[in-house]
């Protein structure tokens, strides 16, 4: 028998699990590990832990100091425990969907805690993030755990829940499935993989409004947008992100998630949390393309404790529409293929505003996207620029583009969910589709509208 020196001893060694009956029959075998078995429900136990521990270890935590930290909950519990076991005061930061019983375990360890707006932009003084930031310059001997660019995050999953996957299935899977919320879970874990086994698929998984999946394939910040899921997904970039190590990501809605966890629950036996639904859904999805004989391994974050109220309640679906039917319409590049093959006609910044008027007029197009030597887009000039420009006098018919051009917006990956067109549609007049640099496709409101409309014809 084992006996542990205090409960922070117990954070890992979470079981690896065979799922049966989510998954087809002739499909790949999906393991998940089992992370809500930590002593506070979550992954975020082993992260908070290992942060914890070495700042202490460096000096950074004082004897009679305060941990200030901005969490979804998860984080925060972990840190409110090692707290506790250390005899240390905390003080966190929530946004306001995180649900209630998360609030109220953080408050049971004896925490203090701040609820924030969701819906404010990443570097708003309202971000639970800048919140915590504030509220660590104005505390005495604090430390602020910073999990978001804290390069311990990512080291804590390198020296453990990877080498556990590795152990416990012999170094014999095809593929390891991981969302991605500060990054340093998919981080960690992608890097001590890549190390021993380069060929091993790493995959990430991102709920649409996120900004991972659509920085992973464009390399330009998306305008990210709320998402009912939690504790997977970001509205900023995180240090604690490495994207080096992953070799693609996928998207999940909400109705997907909440579907798959609720399935895990009541068929799988596994009391686990929305993200791990983000999680298996796309883990079940590579199943069937890599067919039987091949194993998956993916992670079940949190525990179903902190949903009882939220997904987990039928009349919480049915109120957010997330039970019944809900139309899949499918990806970007599906609307790319239905319509006939088109020319995409760009300029440069030495096209001029006349030229620009020509392709418009001769093309029926309102807009061009500007590219550089390479063909990368840079920029765009909507007919309203131009008109915008001739109508000051800052501009002639021989003046370069790039005096009207603007940072182009809209950008999004072929595979990219069609719901995601609809928020660019709200700032920007097309949504421009971009594969490994180049602009594949244009798409338009009434694109979209066309597609939807034939769908079932």
């Amino acid at each position: 028998m084992t006996i542990y020196p205090d409960i922070l001893a117990a954070v890992g060694r979470t079981p690896l699990v065979k799922l049966n009956k989510v998954v087809g029959p002739n499909d790949a075998t999906v393991l998940v590990k089992c992370e809500y078995m930590n002593p506070t429900g979550s992954i975020k136990d082993r992260m908070a832990v290992h942060i914890l521990n070495r700042a202490e270890q460096r000096g950074e935590i004082k004897p009679g100091g305060t941990i200030v930290e901005n969490t979804s909950g998860n984080t925060g519990q972990g840190v409110a425990m090692w707290a506790c076991v250390k005899g240390y005061r905390c003080v966190f930061t929530m946004p306001d969907k995180m649900s209630i019983e998360k609030v109220n375990m953080l408050k049971a360890f004896g925490a203090e805690v701040v609820i924030t707006p969701t819906d404010v932009p990443g570097d708003s003084p309202q971000h639970y993030v800048e919140t915590a930031k504030r509220i660590a310059r104005e505390t005495p001997n604090s430390f602020y755990v910073n999990q978001y660019h804290n390069q311990d995050n990512i080291e804590a999953h390198e020296l453990s829940t990877g080498p556990e996957i590795w152990e416990d299935t012999g170094g014999k899977f095809d593929a390891v499935v991981a969302g991605a919320g500060t990054g340093g879970t998919l981080s960690g874990i992608g890097r001590f993989i890549k190390k021993k086994a380069p060929h091993i698929r790493v995959v990430g998984v991102d709920p649409i409004g996120s900004v991972h999946y659509h920085y992973f394939y464009t390399k330009t910040m998306p305008t990210p947008h709320v998402y009912k899921v939690e504790g997977i997904g970001e509205d900023i970039l995180c240090d604690a992100m490495d994207y080096s190590v992953v070799d693609e990501f996928h998207q999940t809605n909400d109705r997907e998630a909440f579907t798959m966890a609720r399935r895990l629950v009541r068929e799988e036996g596994l009391f686990c949390g929305g993200s791990s639904g983000c999680n298996v859904h796309i883990a079940v999805k590579l199943a069937k393309q890599l067919g039987k004989g091949k194993t998956i391994v993916t992670l079940l974050p949190d525990s179903g404790t902190r949903y009882i109220t939220k997904f987990l309640q039928d009349s919480w679906m049915r109120d957010y529409g997330f039970l019944g039917s809900d139309r899949d319409l499918g990806l970007v590049e599906d609307i790319l293929r239905k319509r006939p093959p088109a020319k995409i006609h760009t300029a440069t910044e030495a096209t001029t505003v006349g030229q620009i008027i020509d392709l418009l007029k001769s093309h029926g197009i309102s807009q061009v996207p500007i590219v550089d030597a390479k063909n990368n887009p840079i920029g765009m000039v909507h007919e309203v620029d131009v008109l915008r420009g001739l109508q000051s006098g800052e501009v002639t018919a021989a003046s370069p583009s790039k005096s009207i051009s603007h940072s182009i917006g809209g950008l999004i990956y072929p595979k990219a969910r069609v719901e995601e067109l609809f928020r660019i549609f709200e700032t920007d007049q097309v949504g421009v589709v971009v594969d490994s640099g180049h602009i594949v496709g244009i798409v338009s409101k009434i694109d979209v509208l066309e597609f939807m409309s034939g769908r079932g014809k």
